[in-house]
């Protein structure tokens, strides 16, 4: 451990707080504090402290063992005999350093008690740093009174720990007046805190002009709670000086510029020093552009500095590259620390699998946390489950916080039983909150009342975001009206936008057009494989005037099972072709019964050929019935010619 990190923890003993190295001491008093630190606005309490208190004190330095104790001729090297060697050094550097120090404060006490006020401000000092106030108060004060301002600063710092703030106010102005800086850094909190934030402004501009980080870093978070542009500026010269919470603000300011490689290098410059936000943010600037192992790094490290959101981050990370175990044990560990976003992804992870108690529970979890998407998820669950009077009290708990999912799928509930009036003001509330679905959806309610133009409004707010359903519904009135081209770009967003029946028409306009085939097959085909059957019976077209009879077959079977008339009869057409006459029948049967007049007058014809006359009328009036028109007069031309043999 370096030198600067034993000082370090020796001020963590007294203050509670680690905070950042000051200036040299005072020169005119060797064994001075440096100011106290008030608690400052939007840091965390390990950089900035909760309370008043000494930054530094005065360092007893232990001395450095060379080597180990030797070990004895049947010692073997890393024995547990040699371990006990090591720790016996330990504790004899532990001894030597009380033995030195009380060696130290009683040199002191005896100079201090014959009237030395130097020797008063360093036992005043060494008191301190033990948490002997009572003790450490007279010789401060004596000190003090002599002019040190150094012991001025120690006075204020310990009269702030007994709650005497005004009384160490007053001794922070005499040591900040004498050209203390820690001092006037320790006035400018105080003011800051009283409210005379113009006060506040001088003492802190005079402490960082001299060179005190901290000076400098609250006089940046000063600047930026009153949104004077300076605060940058301040920041900077606190991150420079090795402030890692200065580092992290200046690098938000510089990512809400826009200016994301300035906000990398200064959260790098926070996360080395184990700032555990600066590392998620750090940890997502890199994810952004692609740098998912670097990203990890990071999220892990603010994890284990207890960073319960990077821990959650570091999940999903590990979930998108397939470690789904370990994902899960970031995600609990994080929603355990109370992280909602890391319950609600554990519930998904098991409602996944089927493990509906469990999701129940840590959606439940998410919800204690604060997150209102545990309650849609759990509305969410007991919809899946059929249980709707429970789905709804929960969309409605998570609607009523600002949901805006929950808001639509509430409204959903409500007009699927009847109550339009009471769905409309959620689908309202939805799509105001920016939700794609919840617009979507009332532009439907609109067209159901006949209420066009509003639709249309709202259609396109949906379509604006993504929406393919939405952009679909505007190109059909762009079709209907003759506007072509407006409708095909409409098509191609809906398409883009995963709507089937976008592509589906898309591929129909372009096909219609005839000069890009290619493009029209294309989409055609990303249809056919949404399930649009009859992009999927198009496909089977063209696979057969290629030649290509597998192909065809297996896109009309897709269709025809999904239940294509149309798909049935090509199929039943296609294998006959093949001379597979029985299984065709099959699939012109199944055509017929869906409707289809063309299968009912080839069945009529096959049961002719068969002699079976009863069963070709029955089929000729069906396919009367069904038409097309063509269909119905052929049929009725060949049930005129049945009549003679079937009267006979």
């Amino acid at each position: 451990m370096r030198r600067s990190e034993h000082r370090q923890q020796d001020l963590d003993a007294v203050t509670g707080s680690a905070v950042p190295m000051a200036p040299a001491a005072d020169p005119q008093d060797p064994a001075a504090l440096t100011a106290p630190v008030p608690a400052q606005r939007g840091s965390r309490p390990t950089e900035a402290g909760r309370a008043y208190g000494p930054e530094s004190l005065v360092h007893v330095p232990v001395p450095q063992v060379a080597g180990r104790y030797p070990a004895s001729a049947d010692q073997a090297p890393g024995s547990a005999d040699e371990a006990e060697s090591v720790l016996d050094a330990a504790s004899f550097e532990t001894e030597l350093a009380a033995r030195e120090s009380a060696a130290l404060e009683t040199r002191y006490r005896a100079a201090a008690d014959a009237g030395d006020a130097g020797s008063a401000s360093q036992l005043g000092a060494l008191l301190l740093r033990r948490g002997d106030l009572d003790e450490a108060e007279p010789y401060l004060r004596k000190a003090a009174a002599a002019g040190l301002r150094a012991a001025a600063n120690n006075l204020g710092v310990l009269l702030h720990q007994r709650g005497h703030r005004a009384e160490a106010g007053g001794w922070w102005r005499q040591a900040a007046v004498a050209g203390s800086a820690p001092a006037a850094h320790a006035l400018g909190l105080h003011l800051r805190d009283q409210g005379d934030e113009e006060s506040a402004e001088y003492w802190l501009h005079f402490a960082a002009e001299q060179g005190h980080p901290l000076g400098a870093y609250a006089l940046g978070d000063l600047m930026e709670h009153r949104r004077d542009v300076r605060a940058e500026r301040w920041f900077k010269t606190a991150a420079d000086a090795g402030h890692r919470e200065a580092a992290y603000r200046l690098a938000r300011m510089r990512e809400a510029a826009g200016d994301k490689e300035s906000a990398e290098t200064w959260y790098r410059t926070a996360a080395v020093r184990s700032h555990a936000r600066a590392a998620l943010r750090l940890g997502v600037l890199v994810e952004e552009r692609g740098a998912r192992d670097e990203a990890a790094r990071w999220y892990r490290q603010a994890a284990q500095n207890g960073e319960p959101r990077a821990a959650c981050a570091l999940g999903f990370l590990l979930r998108d590259s397939g470690d789904l175990p370990s994902a899960a044990e970031w995600w609990q560990e994080a929603a355990e620390a109370g992280d909602g976003n890391a319950a609600n992804a554990l519930g998904a992870l098991h409602a996944g699998r089927g493990e509906d108690g469990a999701a129940e529970r840590w959606y439940r979890a998410a919800l204690e946390a604060g997150d209102h998407n545990g309650a849609f998820n759990l509305g969410l669950l007991c919809a899946s489950a059929g249980r709707q009077a429970q789905a709804e009290q929960w969309y409605r708990r998570a609607a009523y916080a600002g949901h805006r999912e929950a808001c639509n799928a509430l409204a959903v509930i409500l007009l699927q039983r009847g109550d339009e009036s009471g769905a409309e003001p959620w689908f309202s509330r939805a799509a105001e909150a920016g939700s794609v679905d919840g617009a979507f959806n009332l532009g439907i309610l609109h067209a159901n009342r006949g209420e066009q133009q509003q639709a249309q409004e709202w259609y396109a707010r949906a379509a604006a975001e993504g929406h393919g359903e939405a952009a679909l519904q505007l190109a059909v009135v762009k079709e209907q009206r003759g506007d072509l081209a407006a409708a095909m770009e409409r098509y191609r967003q809906a398409a883009t936008g995963g709507s089937a029946e976008g592509a589906f028409r898309l591929a129909s306009l372009l096909d219609r057009r005839g000069d890009v085939p290619e493009e029209a097959e294309h989409w055609y085909a990303i249809a056919a494989d949404a399930g649009h059957s009859r992009a999927q019976v198009r496909m089977g077209v063209r696979a057969a005037e290629r030649g290509a009879l597998e192909i065809a077959e297996s896109w009309y079977r897709r269709a025809a099972e999904t239940g294509s008339r149309s798909a049935a009869f090509n199929l039943g057409l296609l294998l006959a072709r093949q001379e597979r006459e029985a299984e065709a029948m099959l699939w012109y049967t199944r055509a017929a019964d869906a409707g289809h007049g063309r299968a009912a007058l080839r069945l009529a014809l096959l049961a002719l050929r068969r002699g079976e006359p009863v069963q070709a009328e029955n089929w000729c009036r069906r396919a009367t019935d069904y038409g097309p028109p063509e269909v119905a007069e052929r049929a009725a031309r060949l049930l005129d010619a049945l009549r003679p043999e079937l009267s006979a």
